[in-house]
């Protein structure tokens, strides 16, 4: 059910994030620059103002330009494929843009004297590079990992959502949000091992242990 919801909301968005893309192409932007564009945005979001303690404004640009991680590839599409080195930058300032809000969070929170959510906000820190990097050395290997609870959006959307609720007064929302976040990152990375291991079966010549 989650991952038909995933497909059905992603397939909402391409709708309107098409024609963006395409006038973007236009004018001469190239995808890559708006993956450095976005990820400037993020830093802008989490660092200068999420890590001050402005939560919901910080929340909403980091979401605002966290979404041009589906503005770049859909103009990639559109420009004819993603070249190899766009898919390295990409990937690249996906981990820069994380490391930065859940830093800001990390930051933020231990000015608060919240130990636990200090040590939630470096454990979804830890276990968010864990789930990129299992698919990433699955697919460095041959094999497929599209699957998991926890991808980077809905990642970004969870921690968003509790930076939003504790801005506007629900204090404990964001220390909620993130042990919600941590479990569901270690429940991906299990997932995707577990995914891996069974192709790695499949593939292995009869007779190896």
């Amino acid at each position: 059910m989650a991952k038909i919801f995933q497909v059905s909301a992603r397939a909402g968005m391409t709708r309107v994030v098409e024609p963006i893309a395409r006038a973007l192409l236009r004018a001469g932007v190239t995808p890559n620059a708006v993956t450095v564009a976005g990820t400037v945005g993020v830093l802008v979001g989490a660092l200068g103002l999420g890590a001050r303690g402005h939560l919901v404004a910080g929340a909403l640009i980091v979401t605002l330009f966290a979404l041009t991680d589906l503005l770049d590839g859909t103009m990639a599409r559109m420009s004819g494929g993603s070249t190899r080195f766009g898919a390295f930058l990409d990937s690249s300032m996906d981990r820069v843009a994380d490391s930065a809000v859940f830093g800001a969070v990390a930051y933020w929170l231990a000015t608060q004297g919240n130990h636990s959510g200090v040590a939630a906000a470096l454990v979804c820190l830890a276990a968010g590079g864990l789930v990129s990097y299992v698919k990433a050395r699955a697919e460095g290997l041959g094999m497929t990992c599209n699957v998991g609870i926890a991808e980077r959006t809905e990642r970004l959307l969870i921690v968003g959502v509790g930076g939003i609720l504790t801005g506007v007064g629900v204090k404990p929302a964001l220390e909620i949000a993130l042990w919600l976040l941590a479990a569901v990152s270690i429940f991906t990375v299990g997932q995707r091992m577990a995914h891996v291991y069974r192709q790695a079966q499949q593939l292995q010549p009869d007779g190896q242990a």
